[in-house]
């Protein structure tokens, strides 16, 4: 008897280009990917862009009567619309339908969503966002977060970040001894402010934690670092920043590169090479961030995702499902707590 393909659901409506783009990522993912897709979101706008893509699967839609659009406060839309596609998609995970989402639309309502309807890991005091970054050391990334979900944090925070940060370096990265940095502006341990200097002794006293110090911003990039954490406000600023940067060296590429014969025949004999930098650089490459510490798989994506994008993004989801990401954070977390599993899941901690 052959195994279950797990399932994903892909808010169809979330994004800039939805939902063309990110049904046409989604038909990709269920091609190359071992899985199953569940598309939420208008049934009749889907159909309108699947028939314009023929595929030899069926993917299932979900529909969903709403959608909350980037302007839209997210507290306040998420309960007025109820039937809203991101509800809707993180109710098929709370259900057990599906084992993760993805969604390019409004990253503020997708972060409450996953809070209200997945709720979180027990003993998580606050999820976070994981954001992937290429570094200088080929084939390495690095793990930084929160790039998003707590604007301020407390210290327990950023070791409950960096103990999040380890597991998924571990597992879903494949790094065998990830190694932890704190963002801060210096070096030494005695620099940062008040949550900077606390939170770098949390990370020096816990065993569980391979805490090698403070990253600088010039570090973060280098390869030194594995997991580097940091609170939202800064990690979100530099996520941006990350993004950008990329688009800038890229569009330099496209408009330099080809200048002049002997450009144009340069440019031809290092296509290869461009398009692994491209994949090295380029975000859309890396698919989004995922919301470490809810109760289910949720990978939020950039408002601008096109079809690409949309298809690291499920990829992602499908990585950490794979690589039982929820579960070994849990496990995790009880022995830093010298807890079981059993335990800590029976805890009411809030």
């Amino acid at each position: 008897m052959g195994s279950t393909r797990e399932k994903i659901a892909v808010d169809a409506m979330g994004g800039d280009y939805a939902p063309a783009e990110i049904v046409a990522g989604a038909i990709r993912a269920s091609e190359e990917l071992d899985i199953e897709i569940l598309l939420v979101g208008d049934p009749h706008q889907i159909e309108a862009v699947l028939q314009n893509h023929p595929t030899s699967r069926k993917l299932e839609i979900v529909p969903a009567e709403d959608v909350i659009s980037m302007h839209e406060e997210p507290l306040t839309s998420l309960r007025r619309k109820p039937k809203a596609s991101i509800n809707v998609a993180m109710d098929l995970v709370k259900n057990k339908r599906a084992s993760g989402v993805v969604s390019a639309g409004h990253s503020g309502a997708a972060m409450a969503a996953g809070l209200l309807r997945l709720g979180r890991l027990k003993g998580i005091a606050r999820p976070a966002i994981g954001a992937v970054f290429p570094t200088l050391m080929a084939n390495k990334s690095v793990i930084v977060l929160d790039v998003g979900a707590n604007v301020d944090c407390r210290p327990k925070y950023l070791e409950q970040f960096a103990l999040m940060g380890k597991v998924y370096s571990q597992y879903a990265l494949g790094v065998e001894d990830p190694k932890v940095g704190l963002l801060n502006i210096g070096e030494e341990s005695c620099k940062g402010n008040d949550v900077a200097l606390q939170t770098y002794q949390l990370l020096e006293e816990n065993p569980h934690i391979p805490f090698i110090g403070n990253a600088e911003g010039r570090d973060v990039l280098s390869g030194q670092f594995d997991v580097i954490v940091c609170d939202g406000f800064v990690g979100n600023i530099l996520l941006k920043f990350a993004e950008a940067i990329g688009d800038v060296l890229l569009q330099t590429m496209r408009e330099e590169l080809p200048y002049g014969l002997r450009g144009q025949l340069g440019t031809a004999l290092l296509k290869p090479n461009l398009r692994r930098i491209k994949q090295r650089i380029d975000h859309a490459e890396h698919g989004g961030g995922l919301l470490l510490g809810v109760d289910g798989i949720c990978i939020i994506s950039h408002g601008s995702s096109q079809a690409p994008s949309i298809f690291n993004a499920i990829r992602l989801a499908k990585e950490a499902i794979d690589h039982q990401v929820l579960e070994r954070i849990q496990t995790s977390y009880a022995q830093s707590q010298g807890q079981s599993v059993a335990s800590v899941q029976s805890s009411t901690e809030s």
